[in-house]
């Protein structure tokens, strides 16, 4: 795949604003103190390191973007990166699935059944049109539902039983 410098820059302020978030919320987990844990065996402490990661590659990916000639004009990042209609569609259709689960599902529902339908419904939705007869569907929908159902117990087990974050 071709990378280009503006295709760079957008992705450097991705990862670092991805970063960020990751920083700033790994600081308001839980430091479990009251329970005479070590500070550096806290939950937050892995996401804030990774977030800082992220934060520093994501500045160094834009900075060297910039002194490529990110700013330069030319052609648009769509047409630079080889975004035609469907792949812009498939873009939107996984932000709008991404924005439902953190806005609509999360915190209404329980944690282990909004993942669960957010993973079986995105990777029907990407997945399942892909599939040429019946046979194909029904093996794609038991791929969903199981790599669903694994997705939502073993994300679920993770945070409680190991990072312990209580989840909504």
């Amino acid at each position: 795949m071709n990378r280009t410098p503006r295709a760079d820059l957008v992705a450097g302020a991705a990862f670092t604003a991805l970063g960020l978030a990751a920083v700033e919320e790994s600081w308001r987990m839980p430091t479990l103190a009251e329970f005479g844990v070590e500070p550096w065996s806290a939950p937050g402490v892995v996401p804030a390191l990774v977030g800082a990661g992220m934060v520093l590659s994501g500045l160094l990916l834009a900075l060297r973007a910039l002194r490529a000639g990110a700013l330069e004009r030319g052609r648009t990042l769509a047409a630079e990166l080889g975004f035609d209609a469907g792949a812009r569609r498939r873009v939107l259709l996984a932000l709008l699935l991404m924005a439902g689960y953190a806005i609509g599902l999360v915190g209404r529902v329980p944690f282990r059944v909004a993942t669960f339908v957010f993973v079986l419904t995105f990777v029907l939705l990407f997945r399942l049109p892909r599939a040429e007869n019946a046979q194909a569907r029904l093996r794609e929908t038991l791929f969903a539902v199981s790599l669903a159902a694994a997705t939502a117990l073993g994300v679920g087990f993770v945070f409680e039983y190991l990072f312990y974050v209580r989840l909504p």
